[in-house]
């Protein structure tokens, strides 16, 4: 049964052509058939609407079927649109063919035989067009549903710690924290800064091999109910809840700091020393509010200072 409700359009610049194509579609059922004498028109019709078949003559003026088809494919792409193209000729033979098809044609019917030919070419193309437009929709949808997931998902895929999202839903829920019972956070950078250049020199496979073994270095060295979270690919971080604000101290971490630079990491390439930078921000009930935003650019900014002294860097909020 044909889609009743299938968008046709007709594009010829010869109104005989058209008036008889029309009625054919209308006898057949279609009702939506919009016509175009020229493949400008076309193109203004489908900027306004997409069209699911277009049935165009090869040989116009100014801009014949094949380019038409060009622009069309155009603006399908920006439309997430697919339309089925099928093009009106009097030319004859395989190279014919191959052109048409190179241009991004579906079909073509010959004029000689535009009486048998048709209507069975439109009812398969509307046949193709509910599937097409059905796998696109499914598409959509699918897309759709990534980006959902992407917006919720919380975990690094990587090394399977939280990832960046999950670093401020809990650096948030530590404030609140804070505030509502008493106690300090301490909020820790740990950065990588030989990361990128092993990567450079050892590869894509190496460098996760070596963020998988810091992953879990770090699991090792921290406190069961410390939230441990990988930012980026040189980038850890950590928060842990004190009781007092005076332990979040470069004491309290020393052991982290050695665990990192002290003892080499077992790799595919051997043994290798990473050189670890750790950055420090603490606070308690007296610098609220605050947001976590606060504390991870306070970190950031402190970074490169355990870089250069070697040494856990650290600040309390407020600053004096």
């Amino acid at each position: 049964m044909p889609n009743p409700q299938l968008s046709i359009l007709v594009v010829d610049d010869a109104k005989f052509s058209s008036a008889m194509i029309g009625r054919a579609l209308s006898q057949a059922g279609y009702q939506d058939v919009r016509f175009a004498s020229s493949a400008m028109e076309a193109l203004k019709l489908i900027e306004q609407r997409p069209a699911s078949v277009l049935l165009a003559d090869w040989l116009m003026p100014e801009i014949d079927g094949l380019e038409l088809t060009g622009r069309v494919r155009q603006l399908d792409e920006t439309a997430d649109h697919y339309t089925y193209v099928i093009l009106l000729t009097g030319k004859e033979g395989e190279n014919v063919l191959s052109e048409a098809f190179d241009n991004g044609v579906d079909d073509f019917i010959s004029k000689a035989a535009m009486s048998e030919q048709l209507m069975p070419r439109v009812f398969a193309a509307d046949r193709l067009c509910n599937t097409l437009q059905r796998l696109l929709q499914e598409k959509r949808l699918l897309m759709q549903n990534i980006a959902s997931l992407e917006q919720r998902n919380l975990v690094d895929p990587l090394t399977g710690l939280g990832n960046p999202r999950y670093l401020r839903q809990k650096l948030t829920d530590s404030l609140r924290q804070v505030e509502s019972r008493g106690g300090a956070v301490c909020y820790l950078l740990i950065g990588l800064p030989d990361a990128m250049a092993l990567r450079q020199q050892y590869g894509e496979a190496f460098y996760n091999e070596l963020l998988h073994g810091v992953a879990r270095r770090l699991q090792q060295l921290v406190r069961p109910l410390d939230v441990l979270t990988r930012l980026d690919g040189e980038h850890f971080g950590l928060i842990t809840l004190l009781e007092d604000l005076h332990e979040c101290s470069p004491s309290s971490f020393k052991r982290l700091h050695e665990g990192l630079n002290l003892k080499a990491f077992k790799t595919s390439e051997g043994f290798i020393t990473l050189k670890a930078g750790i950055s420090l921000v603490g606070l308690d009930a007296r610098a609220l509010p605050a947001e976590a935003e606060q504390l991870i650019e306070h970190a950031h900014r402190l970074l490169p200072d355990s870089y250069a002294s070697g040494r856990v860097a650290a600040v309390r909020l407020p600053l004096p």
